[in-house]
This record gives structure tokens, C-alpha cells and sequence, in this order.
């Protein structure tokens, strides 16, 4: 097939466009390469494949235009293009606002008017559902844990867009959905969890279990922001990418569907058993300061991934230990894209 993907510079975007490119499709990349290591992605994703990379912005309108005039109709989209922090958008909310809501507005009219038979996948976020105050959470063993929801939360929690992040990734997440309701676009909504994985650059505010094993390898202080105990499933973007294949395979049965993904209940992980797993790997003790609390920072959030399975016949592959000796392994072999040589 002829797949677009947004963002294709970004963390999971380049891992997206590299495994499609590889399995025989014809992969564009689209990105502003604004986001840090972007060009390093885009560098190694060139090298590596036949795909073919445009510079432009969702934000612009001419620039859709021309993406879909010169490179369209492609039978797929995976809109991965975003503002991802929640810090961040906390500091710059119309930043945040014009990047997730305006620019996923801009890339549905894209496609209503000039490529409405493509399959569109967005990568959402669990941070739709808020803080689910509603939901009882209670600290066991040194982690916290939903009092009463064994499988996770599926996709019927109550919506709740806490932070500007919350906002714009929601309106985004709602408009796809309901884009596939009024216009018949073939459109997939998948609320991720905590993704983690090879070329994800990650950094203090966002992208925390990379940004751990990065800051290690480099002699970095880390940060723990709360007790710790705050735990999350948490999914390889192997895994991801592989379930993205299967929707976009199997979009007739799917088309209209929203998704909680992540490592469901059986890869989950606190931030203090992810500093345990890599004082396991370093054969050493690591110093950690702690801070405040966040704003929009769920104690628990564990996806109910039954949906995607029932329906696809996917789950997670690679478990939680497995996961971070690979990103762990990965950073320390690639030190110098980090612009520093290991501690």
C-alpha cells in the first residue's frame, strides 16, 4: 500500500515508517522536524529505506494541500505528528491547542477532500481519561493499583481532558472518531499508554522510561517526580507498529474503532521498579532525587487491551524486563546520537 505518516520523523512515526517501508509498501514521511533527534531519525530512516520525506507542518493548510496534490492518494495515514508533553503544554497551551487540535482538524479536511477512501490511524493518548478520579486506587507492595479494575480501563471510562495536553489530544481523539460517523472516513482512534523503544529521544518531560536509561548512560541526574510508586503499562513500539499493521490490514472490520493500547495488565511498571530493573543491568546503585508532583499525572493508568485483541488478535510480545534491556541496550550501543559517550 501508499502510506502516509505524519510525524514520520518522530519516535514511534520512524519506527512506523521503517517497518512498513521494509514489508514492502511505499512509505511518505511528513514532519517539521521540530521535535529533538528528528533529523537524526529522518537521517537513519533515508539511509535505511526507499521512503520519501516532505518538509512541511499540519498546522498549514497549503502544506497538506500540496502533500496530497504531489504525493496522494495514499490508500493509508497513520497521523502521528504531535506536541507530546504535558508540561509543555502547560507552558504553551496555544502552541499545544494549534499542533494537536488544529493541525489533526487540518489533516481530516485534508483527507475529506482529496483522499476520503484512505484508512486513517491517529495515535492518541491514555491522557484523555484525566486523573479517573472516579476510580478507586490503593498503594500495594510499594505500587499503587486500581482497587477494582483487575483488567484495566477500557475504552468506556468517562473522557475527562485534564491539562491543555488532555484538551487538544481529546478534541483531536473526538474529531477523528467522529469524522468516521458523519463523513464515513475509515478512521481508527488508539489511546496509547506509555510507549518506549529504539530511536525515542526522550527527555525529562515526556517519554520517561527512555529518558531514564539516556540520562543514565550519560551521567545525568534523574528526577522522580511524586513517590514513585506511580505505575503504568507500558508496550515496546514493536508491539505498537505491529498492531497498526493489523488495523490498517484489517480496516474494514475496525474502521470507526477506538482502542486502548498499552502493555495491558501483565506489563506494568512503576517508576521505581524501572530504576530496580536498570540497577539490575548496571550492577550498580542509582542516586535519585524526588520533586513534586505533576499536574494531569495519573497514580495508575493500565489499559484494558481486550478490544484489540478480541477484534485484531494482537497483544504485546516483548515484556516489560525484556523491553528496557533492549532501550537500555540500544542507548548504550548509540551514545553518540545522545552527543555524549557513555558514563
Amino acid at each position: 500500500m501508499k502510506l502516509l505518516i505524519t510525524g514520520g520523523a518522530g519516535f514511534i512515526g520512524v519506527n512506523a515508517a521503517a517497518h512498513f517501508a521494509r514489508t514492502g509498501n511505499s512509505v511518505v514521511v511528513f514532519d517539521n522536524l521540530s521535535r529533538k533527534g528528528s533529523d537524526k531519525n529522518l537521517a537513519w530512516l533515508l539511509a535505511e529505506t526507499k521512503s520519501v520525506f516532505v518538509k512541511g507542518d499540519t498546522r498549514n493548510t497549503a502544506d497538506l494541500a500540496a502533500l496530497f496534490r504531489t504525493h496522494g492518494p495514499f490508500d493509508a495515514v497513520l497521523h502521528c505528528a504531535a506536541q507530546v508533553a504535558v508540561t509543555t503544554s502547560v507552558l504553551n497551551p496555544r502552541e499545544d491547542f494549534e499542533i494537536n487540535a488544529l493541525g489533526t482538524f487540518n489533516l481530516l479536511e485534508a483527507i475529506r477532500a482529496h483522499n476520503s477512501s484512505a484508512a486513517l490511524i491517529y495515535s492518541s493518548t491514555n491522557k484523555v481519561y484525566g486523573g479517573m478520579d472516579s476510580v478507586g486506587v490503593v498503594e500495594r507492595n510499594g505500587r499503587y493499583e486500581y482497587a477494582d479494575l483487575p483488567g484495566g480501563a477500557s475504552e468506556e471510562q468517562p473522557l475527562d481532558f485534564h491539562s491543555p495536553y488532555g484538551c487538544s489530544k481529546g478534541a483531536a481523539d473526538q474529531y477523528i472518531h467522529d469524522y468516521a460517523r458523519i463523513y464515513g472516513l475509515r478512521t481508527v482512534v488508539m489511546r496509547q499508554s506509555c510507549i518506549y523503544g529504539y530511536r525515542q529521544f526522550g527527555v525529562e518531560d515526556q517519554g520517561w522510561v527512555a529518558w531514564f536509561c539516556i540520562a543514565l548512560s550519560q551521567g545525568k541526574p534523574l528526577t522522580i517526580y511524586g513517590d514513585g510508586k506511580q505505575v503504568r503499562d507500558v508496550l515496546f513500539v514493536d508491539d505498537l507498529v505491529r498492531l497498526y499493521d493489523l488495523a490498517f490490514s484489517n480496516i474494514g472490520a475496525v474502521a470507526g474503532c477506538v482502542f486502548n493500547v498499552g502493555g495491558g495488565p501483565t506489563n506494568t511498571m512503576s517508576l521505581l521498579e524501572l530504576v530496580a530493573i536498570l540497577e539490575e543491568l548496571t550492577g550498580r546503585k542509582i542516586p535519585v532525587a524526588f520533586d513534586d508532583w505533576r499536574p494531569g499525572d495519573q497514580k495508575v493508568f493500565v489499559a484494558d487491551i481486550s478490544r484489540a485483541k478480541n477484534l485484531l488478535g494482537w497483544e504485546p510480545q516483548i515484556n516489560t524486563r525484556r523491553g528496557v534491556e533492549l532501550l537500555y541496550r540500544w542507548v548504550q550501543e548509540n551514545a553518540t546520537l545522545f552527543g555524549a559517550q557513555p558514563a
